[in-house]
């Protein structure tokens, strides 16, 4: 037998390579048999925290989620994704919403728990959500920053039955014993339950 008719061609293994890959992408697989991540919200990005900076767990089965708590980075996005991937950090929020578009991207599996309400009892019972900007620069909460936090926040207060209201959407300077001031005196929190209740 000739050797060259032995080997197959290089157009037939980039048709096998090219035939492989739907059939890991439909299964849930690469070729390394790691799982595509996708985000419990469907419209974030899965950008995961470090798993250094949350704690495991099988919410609500373990823990009830009750709560949604409001935050303000005082940082930017990108910063902020850095610092919840930096395992020396120790802090972490389920979601961060961006400023300019609202794009959201997903850290921690709502099922897991958070760093982020500086109260265990809160961070066991809630989700937590970032804003990018600072608190005493109201040009960070655009209309599009509102509009994607509202709908995200709808979402979630469908899935875990969290009421649509003040008692159990709240800022993390409403969490006992925070030592932080966000979303500060400049979050709209009329327009923004409104925006939720509307959502």
């Amino acid at each position: 037998m000739d050797p060259a008719r032995a080997l197959p061609s290089r157009r037939r293994l980039l048709q096998g390579a090219a035939l492989a890959l739907p059939a890991a992408v439909l299964s849930g697989t690469t070729s390394e048999a790691r799982p595509i991540a996708v985000a419990d919200y469907p419209d974030a990005d899965w950008v995961p925290a470090s798993p250094s900076n949350q704690t495991a767990a099988n919410r609500p089965a373990t823990y009830p989620i009750t709560h949604v708590v409001i935050h303000v980075t005082q940082e930017t996005y990108a910063d902020t994704l850095g610092i919840f991937q930096n395992p020396a950090k120790q802090v972490s929020a389920h979601y961060l919403v961006r400023s300019s578009d609202g794009n959201v991207a997903q850290c921690v599996r709502d099922r897991n728990v958070a760093w982020h309400a500086g109260n265990w009892t809160y961070n066991t019972r809630s989700i937590g959500i970032e804003h990018e900007g600072w608190v005493d620069q109201p040009a960070w909460f655009t209309h599009a920053m509102y509009e994607s936090s509202a709908r995200l926040t709808a979402h979630l207060c469908a899935t875990y039955g969290i009421p649509r209201d003040r008692e159990h959407i709240i800022g993390h300077h409403e969490v006992p014993g925070a030592t932080h001031t966000d979303p500060g005196p400049l979050w709209d929190w009329t327009r923004y339950i409104r925006m939720v209740n509307f959502a």
